[in-house]
């Protein structure tokens, strides 16, 4: 005999955010084509893709600023579509930050409570708390917003969505202003925020390095579609498909076609993979650099081939190598160190079979 589930244990199991058959088209074309998406309380999930494939798009419809023109967004079951985003428990950090120039710190920070009728007192107890958790001084309170640098203005417009107390926060790449260092220290603190404060983050970026060291999911988007959603490392080592792989890193590329007894490059030569879920008789093999290695007297590889190389590149612990192979270039990542080859030598490379990915080509 069937039970009823509890309401409370129900709720409890529905998504925060949920995209079903999300749409937009402009005309005839579709900028965002039909996406269905889940996303659990507490997660980070970042959204990257190429310019043009729609994830500007699908944020704006996210926040509220754009409407859909087919498909719901469910928060916690209930469709949003046609709700103000003025009215929507959500907040989005846009890339121009979008604070107040004339306005001090503090005032920046506070304007959601003062919108909300929270009393002086309340309000600047709470920026000020604010300023804490984004790690910026009490002394700022009272400092003109825009005699801060890039990275403080950026954390008091991170302080001000907090104090929108969302359920989730949009970002439309708010890092990509700043020089690396910056960015990078910006990366750590964003990811601190997100698990000290157990929000839901949704991000947009074009830097897959961002994605990477942030998120608890990616989405990536192309030509309107989500093509792959995944963990970093699912996204990275088993991509869904060629365009996934060829935009989350280097890789070297092998044209294969199916023989009677296996796989073989174009000009008949032989190449050990591991089983090809693939259905043509025409693939890619496609291997990371990392996954190449240099083959020394004595040590060997499934796959094994001459080479000189021709250029060589310091990545600080690494070098990477190309070699040239006939008439490729390959990309071998090495140890940094003595003993590394140097452009004009002639080197063996090699890789595993179970190191390739194998997808349609």
């Amino acid at each position: 005999m069937e039970t009823a589930s509890h309401p409370a244990t129900a709720a409890a199991d529905l998504p925060v955010l949920e995209l079903a058959g999300l749409r937009k088209t402009f005309g005839s074309f579709d900028a965002v084509a039909g996406i269905d998406l889940k996303i659990r309380e507490g997660e980070f999930v970042t959204i990257v893709g190429p310019s043009g494939s729609g994830k500007t798009t699908l944020l704006r419809m996210l926040a509220g600023l754009e409407a859909p023109s087919e498909g719901a967004i469910l928060l916690r079951g209930r469709r949003i579509n046609d709700m103000p985003s003025a009215e929507r428990p959500t907040c989005l950090v846009f890339q121009s930050l979008a604070l107040f120039p004339h306005k001090s710190v503090g005032e920046n920070i506070e304007f959601p409570l003062k919108v909300k009728g929270v009393g002086r007192a309340e309000r600047k107890a709470r920026a000020l708390e604010l300023l804490r958790m984004v790690r910026l001084p009490e002394s700022y309170y009272a400092k003109n917003v825009m005699r801060c640098s890039g990275g403080e203005r950026q954390r008091v417009a991170l302080a001000r969505a907090f104090a929108y107390d969302p359920e989730v926060l949009f970002f439309d790449e708010p890092l990509s202003a700043l020089d690396y260092k910056l960015k990078k220290i910006l990366e750590k603190e964003l990811k601190d925020l997100h698990r000290e404060s157990g929000k839901t983050f949704v991000y947009i970026t074009h830097s897959l390095e961002e994605a990477m060291v942030m998120s608890d999911r990616i989405g990536v988007m192309r030509a309107g579609r989500l093509v792959q959603i995944g963990t970093p490392e699912e996204i990275y080592a088993r991509p869904a498909d060629r365009f996934v792989a060829e935009f989350f890193g280097e890789l070297n590329a092998v044209e294969i076609h199916r023989t009677a007894s296996g796989w073989a490059r174009a000009d008949g030569a032989a190449v050990a993979i591991c089983d090809a879920e693939v259905a043509g008789d025409r693939a890619a093999a496609l291997i990371r650099p990392e996954m190449v290695r240099l083959v020394t007297p004595g040590a060997g590889a499934d796959n094994v081939m001459g080479g000189t190389v021709v250029n060589d590149y310091s990545l600080g612990s690494r070098s990477q190598l190309q070699v040239r192979v006939g008439t490729d270039t390959w990309l071998v990542e090495v140890p940094r160190g003595a003993g590394v080859p140097k452009a004009g030598d002639a080197v063996m490379i090699g890789w595993d079979a179970a190191d390739a990915m194998v997808r349609e080509s």
